[in-house]
């Protein structure tokens, strides 16, 4: 392999992750259409290489494994976040199809990619089942990005998936200007929320607790920064939500999260009001009406 480490996916937070890597280490990036970025290269380089960070966004990663990936026994670190809404299926559910599970590895945690960007510090939690994997991506980040580990991958799936839809909601509760209060009650029910659905499927309470869970929610939920507290803000002010997305341009998972979500809740009978509401603002219901069933519900 002539290169050890590639990123593919050249989005704003591959980019993010890109240039933290390339401050120590030489590294690739890729992506469907070509940007002008030093160490661009094609598809195929990039699959060569020892380690690949992928960052393509999660409704999308299914087509493009079927299509694109070639195993050569990489070593894959998974840098989005979210719950396919066609099929309900986890990342680690998506990628096991193609990747030993022993060669993954899943980034979660508080990381607006503007902030990376400008070497701002921060702290990210690897997931796998490997120490030995995480020892090794660990390697590649810069001082100012702390990294811990973690064998929890489920409850950094969930948290990471869950949060973007709390944030929706905070984003609604401060464009209908409802308060200080208000905010930090939904934002705190939102974790219990998240954490319950995890429990499920048998994530950790630390998971909830740390990096992955609240340090992220806190972040996403509380910042005009976030995508997806943008299409909570553009919702409050009765935005039809192609016009939100149209106005956002980048993908805010959160919308299709919450589908995935909400049809997991269905099938397995788990109590998620929040997650629910926000659905049904998404389909048009109207925000206030939204408030209004879930404080009676």
């Amino acid at each position: 392999m002539k290169h050890s480490i590639a990123v593919i996916g050249a989005g704003r937070w591959g980019q993010a992750i890109y240039q933290s890597i390339s401050i120590n280490h030489k590294c690739l990036i890729t992506n469907r259409t070509k940007k002008d970025l030093k160490n661009f290269c094609s598809l195929d380089e990039a699959l060569d290489c020892q380690y690949i960070v992928m960052a393509i966004s999660t409704q999308h990663i299914s087509t493009w494994l079927e299509h694109n990936f070639i195993n050569k026994n990489q070593k894959i670190l998974v840098a989005s976040k979210g719950i396919e809404a066609s099929s309900g299926k986890f990342l680690k559910e998506i990628y096991k199809k193609h990747i030993d599970t022993k060669n993954l590895c899943f980034i979660s945690g508080p990381s607006f990619a503007h902030e990376v960007v400008a070497k701002l510090p921060t702290a990210l939690v690897l997931n796998s089942i490997s120490k030995t994997l995480y020892d090794e991506f660990a390697r590649f980040f810069p001082k100012f990005i702390k990294t811990y580990y973690s064998d929890d991958i489920i409850g950094a799936e969930v948290a990471g998936a869950y949060k973007n839809v709390v944030a929706i909601a905070a984003g609604i509760c401060d464009g209908l200007e409802l308060g200080a209060n208000a905010r930090a009650s939904l934002i705190s029910r939102g974790l219990v929320e998240m954490s319950r659905f995890g429990e499920v499927f048998g994530a950790t309470a630390d998971s909830f607790m740390g990096l992955s869970g609240a340090g992220d929610l806190f972040l996403t939920a509380s910042s005009d920064k976030s995508r997806n507290y943008k299409v909570g803000l553009g919702l409050a002010k009765n935005m039809a939500l192609d016009k939100i997305l149209e106005d956002i341009g980048e993908v805010a998972e959160g919308v299709m999260t919450t589908k995935a979500i909400n049809d997991i809740c269905e099938a397995k009978k788990i109590y998620a009001p929040i997650s629910y509401e926000v659905g049904e603002m998404l389909q048009g219901k109207h925000p206030l009406k939204s408030l209004q069933d879930m404080l009676s519900s």
